[in-house]
């Protein structure tokens, strides 16, 4: 028993660090997935992503290895239930108002990054990472708008406005001036005969904020802006 003992005590310890070191992989992995998620403000952002990768990769930790001294029961059952849970998380994050839907790409690269993790936890390293690069390659080069932020910079800007027949179209006038694209809108009806907008803009290089600003003001709808 003494001699057997100190063989047994390194492989625990090899085979602990080998598992330790792929949710570990699998985490900065969906860190990758995240980020890009968050840096166009979505909802399920950086510590989703590596938080959903590292599960993925223990449960499948817990399919493949921790059941071997029991034949009776088929442990890949377990790794299964992550494709479920994930499709629970997914539906969270996708939204319908006023006929338009959005985060589907964010519970798409949700499931995709639950597959990375799983690749990883079974020792699938390689799949595992070229899958992040190819997804996340997916996610900014087929992003609306993506080629157009070669020469200009993303803004998102939040305005306050009073009501007024003629004020969208003002704004889009004012925004053509100082060349600003916008790629989406939400508009959000408040109270006082308001209108909160939040938009999703491209504008060129040394775009002039103050310069905006100043205009917006001598207008008679306007209340308020936020760049962020």
């Amino acid at each position: 028993m003494v001699g057997i003992l100190p063989f047994d005590i390194k492989f625990y310890i090899v085979n602990h660090g080998i598992w330790v070191i792929r949710i570990m992989i699998a985490a900065f992995c969906g860190c990758l997935i995240g980020y890009e998620r968050s840096s166009r403000n979505k909802g399920a952002g950086v510590r989703t992503h590596a938080i959903l990768a590292l599960g993925s990769a223990l449960i499948m930790l817990v399919s493949k290895y921790g059941f071997i001294d029991i034949n009776e029961i088929d442990g890949s059952r377990i790794a299964a239930q992550i494709v479920s849970g994930v499709g629970f998380l997914g539906a969270g994050v996708i939204f319908v108002k006023n006929g338009n839907v959005s985060g589907l790409t964010t519970a798409a690269g949700m499931w995709a990054t639950s597959g990375v993790g799983m690749c990883i936890g079974a020792g699938l390293y390689d799949i595992g990472i070229i899958t992040t690069i190819i997804l996340i390659g997916l996610q900014i080069l087929f992003h609306r708008g993506f080629f157009l932020k070669v020469t200009q910079n993303n803004q998102n800007i939040q305005m306050e406005i009073y009501y007024e027949d003629y004020a969208l179209k003002d704004i889009r006038e004012v925004f053509d001036k100082y060349g600003i694209d916008i790629h989406s809108m939400k508009v959000e009806n408040l109270k006082n005969k308001s209108m909160f907008l939040e938009m999703e803009t491209y504008v060129n290089k040394g775009f002039q904020k103050e310069s905006l600003v100043e205009e917006m003001m001598n207008k008679t709808y306007f209340k308020m802006l936020n760049y962020y």
